[in-house]
Order: structure tokens, then C-alpha cells, then sequence
């Protein structure tokens, strides 16, 4: 079962709204779902909830490090709750995955995700659950940092958090190690077929009737951000 979901991101509103932090969009509309306050925990250098599901304690987590030290957060509240690496899910955003899909993964390479790294790093194991929300590929390795670190625009900023809201139906089975149910609720759940708008009507119209929701910013970051 996992007993601990982690969002990565990076700290800071200017960050927020960032395809970067598409992971801690997922643990805010998780902490959402069950009713919970994300508070700030120096001991854990994160934004961190607990509640009980099923008689089992289960913490959320997201890290308020820089991306590239979120593994100081992961592996400060795991040692500490004694929480093993095959309990721990990070969601987290995906550059070869395409807007609004998701996988569910457990184990294997960081493929060079630099929140990912250093939780192999400060866990000493890839022996943890991932769940790999898509925000598609710039086309050119050389702007990917740029991509990361933007805003997605506002279409896709809306595909990412319905993705998001099907992969949240999948919680009672993770929360109750239901791995395969929920890699099967997950995988299979498709974006909604695009509107196709009316003669004379601009592509955007549909979308921009939606406001994509955006999170609360976090405490300005003091350190230099590496994606």
C-alpha cells in the first residue's frame, strides 16, 4: 500500500503555475479531496498532511527544496515514519508522456529528472512508485529547461488537471495497494475527445471559458532553482 504521496515542484509563486510543478498539483487536489490542510514542516522541509485511511496512517507531502533537493524532504519523513520506498508514489511531470495522459510506474532510471535523481540519491533505491503526468515534449532537447520552467498555456493547463482529477479516482486503491486495479483506472483513463469549434469560432474559445485554477505560492525561494 502507499502511505506516502509526494508532489514535486518547485517553491515560490512564480513557480506555481509551471509545467515543473505539474506533481504538486497532484498532491493539492489530493489534500483537497480528502479534506486535508498542507502545512509547512521545517523537520521535513515540506508542505505536509496526515490523516488515516482504512486504519493506516498516510501522509502527503510536498517538498519545498528545489527541485533538485527534493529528495532531502522524501527522505526525511520516510526514515523517520519508517515508511519503505515500494510505500512512497511521486507524482511528478513527464516530458515523453503527451498533455493530459498519465502512467503509473514502479522502479527504473530517473531519465534524467533532476527531483527523481536525488530521491534515488537520498533513499538509496529506485524501488518507488511514480506516477508520470504527461506535459509533452518542447521537440528540441536544448529547450527543455525553458519548457519545464513555463507556464503551459491555458488548453493545456485544463488537460493536465483533468488528467489529474482521473488519476485522483484511482486513490482508494493505491492508498490500499491495489497496484494493478490502479495502474488498469489509470492507463485507461482517456482525455475527453477534443471540441471542435464552429466555423468563424477561434480554436481557443472553448478553453478560454475555463479558468485554470492556480495554486497558492509558497515561500519566495533563497536558492538558486535547477529543474
Amino acid at each position: 500500500m502507499i502511505k506516502l504521496f509526494v508532489g514535486l515542484g518547485n517553491p515560490g509563486p512564480e513557480y506555481a503555475s509551471t509545467r515543473h510543478n505539474a506533481g504538486a498539483w497532484w498532491t493539492t487536489a489530493l489534500s483537497r479531496q480528502l479534506k486535508l490542510t498542507l502545512n509547512m514542516d521545517k523537520g521535513y522541509h515540506g508542505l505536509v498532511a496526515r490523516t488515516s485511511v482504512g486504519g493506516q496512517p498516510l501522509w502527503l507531502l510536498e517538498p519545498q527544496t528545489f527541485m533538485n533537493l527534493s529528495g532531502r524532504s522524501v527522505a526525511a519523513l520516510a526514515r523517520f515514519f519508517k515508511i519503505a520506498p515500494n510505500e512512497i508514489l511521486v507524482a511528478h511531470d513527464e516530458l515523453d508522456i503527451p498533455v493530459g495522459q498519465a502512467k503509473l510506474k514502479r522502479g527504473g532510471s530517473h531519465a534524467g529528472h533532476n527531483g527523481l535523481r536525488d530521491i534515488h540519491a537520498q533513499l538509496g533505491s529506485d524501488d518507488y512508485w511514480r506516477l508520470r503526468l504527461g506535459i509533452g515534449h518542447p521537440g528540441n532537447k536544448d529547450d527543455v529547461v525553458g519548457w519545464v520552467l513555463k507556464k503551459p498555456p491555458l488548453d493545456e493547463h485544463i488537460a493536465i488537471d483533468q488528467c489529474i482529477d482521473r488519476c485522483l479516482k484511482a486513490f482508494p486503491d493505491l492508498a490500499a495497494g491495489a497496484m494493478d486495479k490502479a495502474t488498469l483506472q489509470i492507463h485507461t483513463s482517456k482525455p475527453p475527445r477534443a471540441h471542435t469549434p464552429k466555423a468563424g469560432t477561434p480554436a481557443s474559445a472553448s478553453a478560454a471559458a475555463v479558468a485554470a485554477p492556480e495554486q497558492a505560492g509558497s515561500p519566495a525561494p533563497t536558492q538558486e532553482t535547477k529543474p
